[in-house]
């Protein structure tokens, strides 16, 4: 038989009731004990209880862990990375026009001293 145990998590929630639960366990058996990260998915039932819905776990490895890390802040990045790109293409857009404006204005200016 093997019985678990939860050496520590940390719960992120999201959405109306859902959430995520982030921990390190311990599989322990007759043949010894297995250390490991699971990341499980759930929701709060209205009684406020924790249901859980599906589970993923990783090897308690430093190097996998780090370069699951590295892939998700990568991904994060990506959607910054375009929000930046929208924003910088946006402020072009009103640079453009404010030289425009402002080329306008000094034509304007020119041609008033000159008459």
């Amino acid at each position: 038989m093997v019985e678990f145990e939860t050496i520590e998590s940390t719960e992120v929630k999201f959405g109306n009731n859902n959430f995520i639960e982030i921990g390190k366990k311990k599989a322990i058996t007759e043949e010894g004990e297995n250390q490991f990260i699971s990341l499980s998915r759930g929701f709060f039932t209205p009684d406020g209880e924790k249901r859980y819905k599906k589970n993923f776990s990783l090897p308690n490895d430093a190097e996998v862990v780090k370069q699951i890390i590295d892939a998700l802040q990568n991904l994060n990045v990506d959607e910054k990375k375009e929000e930046t790109q929208e924003a910088e293409e946006e402020t072009e857009d009103s640079t453009e026009s404010d030289e425009d404006a402002s080329e306008e204005v000094v034509e304007e200016e020119t041609e008033e001293k000159t008459e």
